[in-house]
């Protein structure tokens, strides 16, 4: 995927990371990718999720919770550091878009990932499977 602006390299070269595990389903080596302050901002939740290992959690999880996930677009911020991915994906027989917006520190780290899904069919399928799946972990 080529972006219309440059992005900073570190995040040039994490994004790159990044779209090499979504299409390898295997999320192995983000904790690397992630800053250890990393936050995470849901659809679902008013209050961000914090720390590394909980946005590292969060997403591989919805790695496979998603099927037929694809990117289509992708936009870069003006100074390089921030990158909006939109995507489209299923949860059962629901079909949904959304996109990612994805900062970066100056060493490419991630340091915020927020998500924005529609329509609202498609959001709450997602938030009843995330919840079944990460019910063990809640209150940890």
């Amino acid at each position: 995927m080529e972006t219309a602006i440059a992005l900073q390299p570190g995040a040039a070269n994490s994004l790159q990371a990044w779209h090499r595990m979504v299409a390898e389903r295997d999320l192995s080596r983000l904790p690397e990718l992630l800053h250890p302050q990393a936050v995470f901002r849901s659809p679902m939740a008013h209050t961000p999720y914090e720390g590394a290992a909980t946005v590292n959690l969060i997403l591989n999880t919805v790695l496979q919770v998603f099927e037929d996930f694809r990117y289509h677009r992708e936009l870069a911020s003006a100074q390089g550091a921030d990158v909006v991915l939109e995507f489209s994906a299923r949860v059962g027989d629901r079909e949904l878009k959304g996109i990612d917006m994805i900062r970066f520190d100056d060493e490419g780290k991630i340091v915020e990932f927020e998500v924005m899904i529609r329509p609202m069919s498609g959001l709450q399928a997602l938030g009843d499977e995330m919840k079944r799946r990460l019910a063990a972990y809640r209150g940890k």
